[in-house]
């Protein structure tokens, strides 16, 4: 038996990057900076990302979360999620007469367009994604009459299309990519003439999160990913990691979630955030860590995101209006 001199020394992989994307800060920005610019409340149709601890954050300083537009009082300000929104949810704001910001990741957009764009063509659109997630149900209300989802190869079974030579696929932006990849490759089988999207819908963030785990979780004997259960992101890494050799892995959205039995027989333990998770929370898992001797903590680097996108054009006018009235 190894005595303590001889044991290998405990340690923490930490993915970089992880945690915020562009898109979830500009959208967390956006709530933010509307409640400093209008005051309390501030209306958020669904959670403005998928985290926990941001919802209650936003929810202390004033933000009201809603499932459906018409729980809004008509008037008030609205802010659409990260997500995005269907033109049919656009119009009923509209007719409700409330005031607006669109905090639609600018990634998601892009989708949208090539939604529009492929169904004015006459193509049937198969969007790979998770029946039911707010994104997919945002991009499927572009083009209602063009658009199937496809939710994995499981699913290809039941698509059918008008003419195989006028088909194209396009995928929620934070998919797995091995897993995005296969279902194309089976739909191929079955329509060869189908067309790929002009360029890549899974988001830069989702990929380079992926790819720190991919990276580090052979070395790992458990992989603690920090992120909520709605977060089709944060789930994905905890599948990743398993996938790539990962002996365990677990999502938790805060340190105490840990179950101190995990740490049985481990050695390295790999650690990494959703998208949608501020950097806040990872640093308690890793002060966590630390009391359980798991101190030294090396990074593993997969890519340099330097990517900011600019806050909604409604609320730089707000805030312009704001400071005008202040002077």
């Amino acid at each position: 038996m190894l005595d303590a001199v001889s044991q290998p020394p405990k340690r923490v992989l930490l993915a970089d990057p992880r945690g915020y994307c562009a898109g979830v800060d500009r959208a967390v920005v956006a709530v933010e900076k509307a409640l400093e610019a209008h005051g309390a409340p501030v209306y958020v149709r669904k959670q403005i990302v998928h985290n926990v601890h941001v919802v209650r954050t936003l929810e202390a300083r004033g933000a009201i979360f809603v499932e459906q537009t018409d729980e809004v009082p008509e008037g008030a300000m609205l802010v659409f999620s990260a997500h995005g929104v269907s033109p049919a949810v656009r119009q009923e704001a509209k007719d409700r007469q409330l005031r607006t910001i669109d905090a639609t990741c600018p990634l998601v957009t892009k989708v949208h367009k090539e939604a529009t764009r492929f169904a004015r063509e006459g193509f049937d659109i198969l969007l790979i994604g998770h029946r039911g997630h707010e994104e997919v149900e945002g991009t499927s209300g572009e083009a209602p009459d063009h658009i199937q989802v496809v939710d994995g190869p499981d699913d290809i079974a039941n698509v059918t299309v008008r003419d195989p030579e006028r088909v194209v696929w396009l995928s929620q932006t934070t998919l797995s990519v091995d897993e995005t990849l296969e279902t194309v490759d089976q739909l191929k089988e079955r329509f060869p003439g189908m067309s790929a999207p002009p360029s890549d819908d899974i988001c830069y963030a989702t990929q380079n999160r992926q790819q720190a785990v991919k990276q580090m979780a052979g070395e790992c004997d458990l992989v603690i990913v920090v992120g909520s259960t709605n977060s089709s992101n944060s789930v994905r890494l905890v599948e990743v990691a398993l996938d790539a050799g990962a002996r365990a892995s677990h999502l938790v959205d805060f340190a105490e979630e840990i179950d101190p039995a995990w740490l049985h027989g481990v050695q390295t333990v790999g650690v990494t955030s959703g998208a949608s998770v501020p950097e806040t929370l990872v640093q308690q898992v890793l002060a966590w860590l630390a009391e359980r001797e798991y101190t030294d903590v090396e990074r593993v680097v997969a890519a340099e995101e330097k990517v900011v996108f600019a806050l909604p054009h409604e609320l730089k006018k707000s805030i312009a209006t704001t400071a005008a009235n202040r002077r």
